[in-house]
């Protein structure tokens, strides 16, 4: 998806990190409770420390519809990520993304048009009354917006197991999961689905790439999108690990692949992660399979145990790492001046379906 974010003034591309951090002190103070940054785990530290809150996606829109006082929030993650926040804050309240270009590669690997599409198909081999869309919260409004208005619901990485079991026992008896193949495949199994009850669903090959059989005798189906970071991981680091540290624990995302996931010692979404690491012993050795950014927190934030990442290559959310001292200091200061740079605005009818696909989810857990 293409996004245009114009080029930031010199006083910013060229201020000093002393020049960024009075600015963006100072507008903090003049704007005071109507401002509320919030910073996704996997934001870099230099951001994170402006954060009011910090966490994953859902909690951190949660906590932005909470905070009726602040006509402005920041919101230091990517797009969808803000437009999450547009559908559950209210009309007077305002989301700001520093960046326009900070988007994810995964929530980019289905669009609405492709997923549209696919529902026609599979509507000439299948009945899609019985077949229930559920979208990963790490996907675009208009997507999210789709399932609420054909009888599915968002999930996080915490509660996909729940979702999905609502979905197979009281709303139907097949499930399309987009956008991360993944999530969908690891929630699957740990639901005691085997291989056999999946296919993947190819939105680039004609009917998905299945046969009709296929179609109809999958009660899966999973749409063929992953994580640019988590997919990196693999079980040759797992070992790896373990031969370095013998008696440490692997804790990784369920965004990585299965064959990761079956070597790991614990796989959860990033709060169940971090509590891992909080929950280990003094002396404890983790190797964890997520962002690096969120890794090296946990390290600094423990220095009684050594946290380490699997991947010895680090990569980092290179669209979360978009959002910069420069970017948000310019926000912030057009605030101040009356000027509002880069709103994000969800239409009203597309925030209105995907508001109930949301608060379906919230009703299942």
């Amino acid at each position: 998806m293409v996004r245009l974010q114009e080029a930031l003034p010199e006083r910013y591309t060229k201020a000093s990190p002393e020049e960024l951090e009075n600015w963006i002190d100072a507008a903090k103070q003049r704007l005071g409770r109507r401002l509320l940054i919030l910073g996704h785990h996997y934001q870099r530290d230099e951001v994170m420390r402006w954060a009011d809150a910090r966490g994953d996606s859902l909690r951190l829109s949660s906590i932005a519809a909470k905070r009726k006082d602040a006509k402005y929030v920041i919101f230091c993650g990517v797009h969808f990520m803000a437009e999450a926040a547009d559908i559950l804050t209210s009309d007077d309240q305002q989301v700001v993304l520093p960046d326009l270009n900070a988007g994810c590669s995964m929530a980019d690997m289905a669009d609405l048009d492709d997923v549209e599409e696919a529902w026609n198909g599979l509507a000439q081999a299948i009945d899609v009354d019985r077949l229930v869309p559920i979208t990963y919260i790490n996907s675009s409004a208009a997507l999210k917006a789709f399932v609420g208005r054909n009888g599915g619901s968002v999930c996080t990485s915490s509660n996909a197991r729940a979702v999905l079991t609502w979905a197979l026992e009281t709303a139907g008896n097949q499930v399309l999961f987009f956008p991360d193949q993944h999530l969908g495949r690891n929630t699957a199994y740990q639901l005691g689905f085997s291989e056999r009850d999946m296919s993947l669903w190819d939105p680039r090959k004609s009917d998905g790439g299945l046969s009709e059989v296929e179609m109809k005798e999958s009660t899966i189906l999973l749409w063929k999108g992953h994580c640019s970071v988590h997919q990196r991981f693999r079980p040759e680091h797992v070992a790896q690990f373990r031969a370095t540290y013998p008696n440490g624990i692997v804790v990784v995302h369920p965004e990585c692949s299965h064959e990761l996931v079956e070597v790991a010692d614990e796989a959860g979404s990033t709060d169940f992660i971090i509590r891992m690491v909080d929950q280990a012993p003094p002396g404890a050795v983790l190797g964890v399979g997520t962002e690096i950014h969120l890794v090296k927190r946990l390290a600094d934030e423990h220095p009684d145990k050594t946290v380490v990442s699997l991947d010895p290559l680090v990569c980092p959310c290179s669209t979360m790492y978009r959002i910069d001292e420069p970017h948000l200091a310019w926000v912030l200061e057009g605030l101040v001046s009356g000027e509002v740079h880069n709103r994000i605005t969800v239409p009203a009818d597309t925030a209105a379906e995907a508001r109930v696909a949301l608060e379906r989810m919230l009703e299942i857990v």
